[in-house]
């Protein structure tokens, strides 16, 4: 007897329209995506950009400014910090630049003055327009009375200070800052041995 075999399901039209669908699409993204590699391929490079040369005038690329301290009385006490700063880039946020310092100090009934001077390079970083911050190598000449040294022995003591400031526009090129700053190395023949925030302020023109 003769085993009857079932046909075999007729191919689907709808599946193999479907089929022939897919392939169309699948050739068309390969045919889109060897275009685009084409083109991305024969495009030349864009050749790099030349950096800005910095073509401020030397009067913009440098401020002036610093302090002035004057106490009468019973103790007449001078010091004097002028400063001259330069902007390194071209928005004039990070600037570097030296100072020089001058204390004099005559306390009454003191057999003679006090007195101290140095050098300060330093570096200022500007956060946003009013606000900075602030380091600066202070090496300043003073006389020690502290033992083992002999009365009036003269050493160079270096400081370092680091801190932030305020600065406000008085209009044109001239500011008014204020900072505060704290001596880290703490060297025991510091000025500013054992003392915490030195505020100071001054006067800039150009910063």
């Amino acid at each position: 007897m003769k085993t009857l075999q079932p046909d075999p399901l007729p191919f689907s039209p709808c599946i193999f329209v479907t089929m022939k669908r897919l392939s169309f699409i699948l050739l068309i993204a390969f045919c889109s995506a060897q275009v685009i590699y084409g083109q991305d391929t024969d495009t030349p490079s864009t050749p790099p950009q030349k950096e800005r040369r910095d073509t401020r005038p030397l009067k913009e690329r440098i401020w002036f400014g610093g302090g002035i301290g004057l106490s009468f009385g019973t103790a007449t006490s001078i010091q004097l910090d002028p400063m001259v700063g330069y902007k390194v880039d071209l928005k004039g946020k990070f600037t570097t630049g030296v100072g020089i310092s001058y204390w004099y100090s005559n306390y009454a009934g003191s057999p003679s003055p006090f007195t101290a001077y140095g050098y300060r390079p330093f570096v200022r970083c500007r956060i946003i327009l009013q606000l900075y911050t602030h380091a600066e190598f202070l090496h300043m000449n003073r006389e020690i009375y502290n033992e083992p040294y002999e009365p009036g022995t003269r050493l160079w003591v270096p400081h370092l200070l680091i801190g932030g400031g305020y600065v406000q526009s008085l209009g044109g090129r001239s500011s008014i800052f204020i900072q505060a700053l704290f001596e880290v190395l703490q060297d025991p023949n510091s000025l500013y041995y054992g003392r915490g925030p030195i505020f100071g302020g001054g006067i800039g023109i150009g910063f």
